[in-house]
């Protein structure tokens, strides 16, 4: 599978209009996906044994998508075989007005894994270039003037950017989704919330209101791609029209970053060996 076609680098812009969300990589069918996914899932179980033992770097993976794209159902898949004391997933939704009273990356610091352990986000600090962007909320915020100045996006593209490179040279990997859906899969996303009584508790009024800026947001997610998108810290667009096949890309995704990070178990000491082995006679004899 070539996963560089869906990674965002900043070697190459990512035109949003381009990009097909149908796509499924050849596959034609979700079964052909199912057993090398749950490898895939195997393996991720692997490497989070030896990343938490060996507590030397962290990953921070986050979701970001318009409504309806398939992020709760990505991060309940792909991580079903994660041990959940190394793993912590966050929601972000509308700011509290205790976040409200602080930088907007304050909420999304508190909740930064530790080294050795995997932190997911399911929207971020990106909803502020997003959420912020499309609705000009910074113009509406309980902060001085000088903050509220049209080039607020752009500066936090930048003040972004920085964050994730800071996290980058403090041992934390940041891995980026994109779930990008069309606007037909979408509605009809939408419409099964309201059909399927299984799944009324997941409507809301402010998913329709917010399909009414679907280019607004469109154009959101591609500027803030481009702007963010770096070596240590890409963005990876995932076609997400067949949610199996959007799964599979993902797990492939994280499974080839927890390849390159390559945890090992801690090596003994010799010392430490040899106590062992008179720890093992005493509980023999």
């Amino acid at each position: 599978m070539d996963l560089k076609k869906y990674e965002f680098n900043g070697e190459k812009k990512f035109e949003i209009k381009h990009f097909d969300t149908a796509d499924t990589g050849g596959y034609t069918d979700k079964t052909e996906t199912e057993t090398p996914m749950r490898d895939d899932i195997e393996l991720m179980k692997v490497y989070q044994d030896k990343l938490f033992a060996e507590g030397k770097e962290g990953i921070l993976i986050i979701f970001q998508a318009m409504d309806a794209a398939g992020k709760d159902g990505a991060i309940k898949h792909v991580f079903s075989g994660l041990n959940p004391q190394g793993v912590d997933t966050y929601s972000f939704k509308e700011p509290t007005d205790e976040e409200l009273q602080h930088d907007y990356l304050w909420r999304a610091q508190r909740h930064i894994p530790a080294r050795g352990e995997i932190g997911i986000f399911n929207r971020s600090y990106y909803e502020d270039v997003l959420v912020g962007k499309v609705h000009k909320l910074y113009k509406s915020q309980n902060v001085s003037d000088r903050c509220k100045t049209d080039d607020v996006i752009n500066q936090r593209y930048e003040q972004i950017r920085n964050y994730e490179q800071y996290l980058w040279d403090n041992g934390i990997t940041v891995i980026k989704f994109f779930l990008n859906i069309s606007k037909d899969e979408q509605k009809k996303q939408l419409l099964q919330r309201i059909d399927d009584k299984a799944k009324n508790w997941k409507f809301a009024q402010s998913d329709i209101e917010e399909r009414a800026y679907w280019d607004d947001y469109q154009n959101a997610y591609e500027l803030a791609i481009n702007a963010t998108a770096s070596k240590t810290c890409p963005w990876y667009v995932i076609p997400s029209d067949k949610k199996w096949y959007a799964r599979y890309l993902i797990s492939k995704i994280v499974v080839r970053q927890l390849k390159s990070i390559n945890p090992q178990y801690p090596k003994l000491s010799s010392e430490v060996e040899n106590s062992l082995s008179n720890w093992r006679k005493t509980l023999t004899e």
